[in-house]
C-alpha cells in the first residue's frame, strides 16, 4: 500500500534511530505515522525554532504569545483580541480553489482553539508574472474565488491584504491568511489536556481519505507529479464550519469545555499528541470510533487524515450532555474517542485493541536540526549594480508604473470579498493604509499584512526590517499605535546554506526591529520548502509581517484621501536614494540589485508618534505612507480616492546623503516616510508638534484643481489629470484578468 510506503518518508536515517533509541525498540506503522506527523518541519519547527528564540516575545498586553494555536493580546475592560497567521502554499500550487479555501479554515479554527470568535481575516498573496503567465493568472483567479467563497460562506470578512507577482513564485505560489479573533478573557481556553478523565470528543465533519500525509506534503519540494501529490489537498466545506463556529462560540459562553484544538497538519496524529504534550496528561483513544466517510478506512489513514472542518474537544464527564446537545442543535456529527489520563503516553486502539503506544517525551520533543548556513555569493553583484540611465519622459515612465500589477489598484481581488459582513468594518479596503474594525469593547483595531520579497532577495536583513517599518506606518497613517504583530517566513530547502543563511537574516531583521521599539511578535509560521524540483527555482526570501495596532475611539482614524482643497502637502521623514527591490528599477528597467533602503527603527517610532499627535490635534485630513513606486504613486493614490487633484515641488524634500536625480525623488522607496493633508489654517500648530517630535518634515505643496502637477525647481516633471492617473491606475489588474478563467 503506497500510505504504508509514504509513512515516515520525510525523517531522516539519523532522526529514525533517535526515535528507536527513545522507545528501546521499533516502532510500529501505527507509531511512525504519529512521529513523522508531529517531527515533520511543518508541525515541528525543527530547522527553525532554536532561530525563532531572537524574536521578542513579551509585552504588558501578551497573555498568550507563540507555541499556541493563536495569540491573545489583551485589549482591556476584560476581553481579549486573538491572532494568528497560516499559509496553504504547497496545496493552494495543486488545487488553488480548495487549497486557499481550506486554507482559510484552518486558521479560522486555530482562532477558535484558544476560545475565540473569528471576526476578521486579511489575505497575502504572492504568484508568478501575471502580464506573461498563463498559469499565474489561473492561479490567481481561483486563488481568489476560493477565498472569498470560503470566507463569504462563514460570515467572516476579509477585510484587507496584499499582493505581489514575481517570477519566482510562477510554481509556488505562496497563499498566507491571517484571522483576528476576539473574546471574552474568562472564556479564553488553551489547547492543553491538563486534567485527566476528560472525554475526548470528535466534532465536525465525517473523516475520509483528503488531506492524508498533508504535513509532509508541506514539508517536501514540490515535483512534477502534481496529479500524485491532490490526494493530500484536502476538501472545504464552509458550511460546517459556519456551524461550528456558532457551536463553539456558543459553548464557550456556557464554559462547557476544558479544552479544544483545530485539526491542522496532521490530523488526529497531531493534535492528540499537542493537546497532551502541552499539558502535561495523557490520551487514551480508539480510532474505530471515529465517525468516517468511507467505511473501509484503515487505522493509519484515519490517524493522518487532515479531512477539514474538525475540532477536538475536551469536556468534563457531567458537561457531556450539555455538550451534546449543543452539538445535536447545530446538526454537528460528532464521536466520543476516548479520554485523558494520568499516564503521559498517547495510546491508540482499534476496536478495542491496543495498535500504538508512545510517550510524550518522545511525540513532543523532536531534535532541532543544526542547518549550514551561508552568505549567497550573488548579493555583493546585486547590491554593486550600477544605477540606469535617467528617462527623459517622467509623465510616460509614472503612467507605466501606475500600470504595473504590483502597485495598481487591487479592486478586482477584494471586490470579491464581502469585506461589511458583521457589521465590524470601519473602513473600506483601499480607503485607509490599514483595515479598521470595531471590537467588543467599543474601541478599534486596525490590521495590516505587508511583505516584499524583491527587498528581501538582494539584502534579507534590510529587506525584513523594511517590511516591519512599512506595517508599522501603515497602521500609524491610520491613526493606530502598534502593539504586536505576527510573522510568516517563506523560504525554499533550508538544506540548502544560502537559504538557511537569508532565513536568519530575515529572522535577525524582523527581532532588531521589534526589539528596538518594544513591539512584541505573538505568534507565526514557517514554511519552507517552497521551490520545485523541475527547474531548482526557490521563491525568493518573503517574510510577511501582520501588524495589529489599537484606536482609543473612532475620531482617530484617517483615510489615504485628499479631504478639500486649499490644504498643505506635507512629507514627513527624509528621503533617501536607494533604489534596489524598488518597483522602479524592477518594472521599469528590470534591474535587480542595488541598495535596499536602511531603516533606523527609533527614528520611525519618532514618526509615528508625531502622525498620531497630528491626529489627535485634530489638523492632520488624511495621511498615506510611502512605500511601492515612492512619493508620485503616494501621492497619485492620495489625490484619485479624494478625487482632488494637487501640486508639489520636489527641490522642497528634505534629503539624506547626495543630492538624488528626479527620478530618485519621484520614485524612491527609501527613507520612512508618510505624506499627509493637514488644515491649512492649523499648520502653525501642526509645525510646533512635528519639531516637538524632532521629525524632519517639509511643506511641498498643496490640495486643489484636477490635474497631479509635480516640479522640479519650477520646471514640470509629472502633470496628468486625477482622471488620466485612475484610468491608468484602477483598471490596470481589471484588464489584465479579464477573459481568463
Amino acid at each position: 500500500m503506497r500510505l504504508v510506503e509514504e509513512v515516515a518518508v520525510t525523517l531522516t536515517s539519523e532522526e529514525r534511530e533517535v526515535v528507536r533509541k527513545r522507545l528501546g525498540r521499533e516502532p510500529n506503522i501505527i507509531e511512525w505515522a504519529v512521529i513523522e506527523a508531529l517531527w515533520s518541519e511543518h508541525c515541528s519547527y525543527k530547522s527553525s525554532r532554536n532561530i525563532l528564540k531572537m524574536l521578542p516575545t513579551e509585552g504588558v498586553q501578551v497573555l498568550v504569545g507563540p507555541g499556541f494555536d493563536a495569540g491573545l493580546i489583551d485589549i482591556g475592560d476584560g476581553f481579549v483580541l486573538s491572532v494568528h497567521i497560516e499559509s496553504h502554499n504547497h496545496p493552494s500550487a495543486i488545487d488553488p480553489y480548495g487549497g486557499a479555501a481550506t486554507g482559510i479554515g484552518g486558521v479560522v479554527r486555530d482562532i477558535l482553539s484558544v476560545g475565540t470568535r473569528p471576526v476578521a481575516l486579511l489575505d497575502s498573496l504572492r504568484f508568478g508574472e501575471i502580464e506573461s503567465s498563463s498559469h499565474s493568472r489561473w492561479l490567481l483567479r481561483n486563488v481568489v474565488k476560493g477565498i472569498a467563497d470560503y470566507g463569504n460562506c462563514i460570515g467572516v470578512p476579509t477585510i484587507a491584504g496584499e499582493l505581489e507577482f514575481d517570477q519566482s513564485f510562477e510554481r509556488n505560489c505562496l497563499v498566507d491568511v491571517m484571522c483576528i479573533g476576539a473574546g471574552r478573557r474568562e472564556e479564553v481556553v488553551l489547547p492543553m489536556a491538563t486534567r485527566p478523565g476528560c472525554l475526548v470528543v470528535l466534532a465536525g465533519n465525517t473523516t475520509g481519505r483528503d488531506g492524508i500525509l498533508g504535513a509532509s506534503f508541506a514539508s517536501q519540494s514540490l515535483d512534477s507529479d502534481e496529479e500524485g501529490k491532490r490526494s493530500a489537498v484536502q476538501i472545504p466545506d464552509p458550511f460546517i464550519e459556519k456551524l461550528l463556529i456558532d457551536a463553539l462560540t456558543e459553548m464557550f459562553e456556557q464554559r462547557l469545555i476544558s479544552a479544544v484544538k483545530d485539526l491542522g497538519g496532521g490530523g488526529l496524529a497531531t493534535a492528540l499528541s499537542e493537546l497532551a504534550y502541552k499539558g502535561g496528561v495523557g490520551v487514551d483513544v480508539d480510532l474505530s470510533m471515529v465517525h468516517r466517510r468511507e467505511t473501509d478506512m484503515t487505522p493509519v489513514e484515519v490517524l493522518v487524515s487532515e479531512s477539514q472542518e474538525r475540532m477536538l474537544l475536551l469536556v468534563e464527564g457531567q458537561k457531556l450532555e450539555r455538550v451534546s446537545r449543543m452539538l445535536e442543535k447545530y446538526e454537528l456529527q460528532f464521536s466520543i474517542i476516548g479520554r485523558t489520563v494520568e499516564e503521559r503516553f498517547v495510546r491508540l486502539r482499534w476496536e478495542g485493541t491496543l495498535i500504538a503506544e508512545l510517550p510524550l517525551s518522545v511525540l513532543g520533543d523532536a531534535p532541532s536540526v543544526a542547518r549550514a548556513s551561508r552568505r549567497p555569493e550573488y548579493l555583493d553583484t546585486l547590491r554593486n549594480t550600477p544605477p540606469p540611465r535617467e528617462p527623459e519622459d517622467l509623465n510616460k515612465v509614472f503612467l507605466n508604473l501606475l500600470a504595473s500589477p504590483n502597485i495598481s489598484s487591487k479592486s478586482w481581488v477584494y471586490e470579491q470579498y464581502d469585506y461589511e459582513v458583521g457589521v465590524r468594518t470601519v473602513v473600506k479596503p483601499g480607503d485607509a493604509d490599514a483595515a479598521i474594525i470595531k471590537l467588543p469593547n467599543g474601541k478599534l483595531a486596525a490590521v495590516k499584512l505587508d511583505g516584499d520579497s524583491k527587498k528581501c532577495y538582494i539584502d534579507p536583513y534590510r529587506g525584513a526590517m523594511w517590511i516591519v517599518s512599512e506595517n508599522f506606518r501603515n497602521l500609524a497613517s491610520s491613526g493606530a499605535k502598534p502593539c504586536a504583530i505576527v510573522d510568516h517566513q517563506q523560504f525554499g530547502d533550508p538544506g540548502k546554506p544560502d537559504v538557511y543563511w537569508c532565513f536568519k537574516e530575515c529572522v535577525r531583521g524582523v527581532a532588531d526591529y521589534c526589539m528596538a521599539v518594544g513591539v512584541p511578535v505573538v505568534g507565526g509560521k514557517v514554511s519552507f520548502y517552497n521551490e520545485d524540483l523541475v527547474s531548482g527555482r526557490a521563491i525568493k526570501p518573503s517574510p510577511v509581517i501582520g501588524g495589529i495596532g489599537l484606536l482609543s475611539d473612532e475620531d482617530m482614524v484617517t483615510t489615504l484621501s485628499l479631504k478639500r482643497s486649499g490644504d498643505y502637502i506635507v512629507v514627513l521623514g527624509v528621503t533617501t536614494g536607494e533604489l534596489g527591490g524598488s518597483e522602479y528599477y524592477e518594472y521599469i528597467h528590470r534591474i535587480c540589485g542595488g541598495e535596499v533602503p536602511l531603516v533606523d527603527p527609533l527614528s520611525d517610532w519618532q514618526l509615528i508618534e508625531a502622525v498620531l499627535n497630528l491626529r489627535r490635534m485634530g489638523v492632520l485630513r488624511a495621511a498615506h505612507d510611502v512605500s511601492k513606486g515612492g512619493l508620485a504613486v503616494s501621492l497619485a493614490e492620495m489625490a484619485v480616492r479624494g478625487r482632488i487633484g494637487l501640486t508639489a515641488e520636489l527641490s522642497k524634500l528634505p534629503v539624506r546623503g547626495r543630492v538624488l536625480r528626479r527620478d530618485g525623488l519621484l520614485f524612491s522607496e527609501g527613507g520612512s516616510r508618510i505624506v499627509v493633508e493637514v488644515d491649512r489654517e492649523r499648520f502653525r500648530e501642526a509645525e510646533m508638534a512635528l519639531r516637538r517630535h524632532s521629525v524632519p518634515f517639509a511643506v511641498i505643496g498643496e490640495t486643489g484643481g484636477n490635474e497631479i502637477s509635480i516640479k522640479m525647481n519650477g520646471e514640470q516633471v509629472i502633470n496628468l489629470t486625477v482622471g488620466e492617473v485612475e484610468e491608468r491606475w484602477h483598471y490596470s489588474l481589471e484588464r489584465l484578468m479579464e477573459g481568463y478563467s
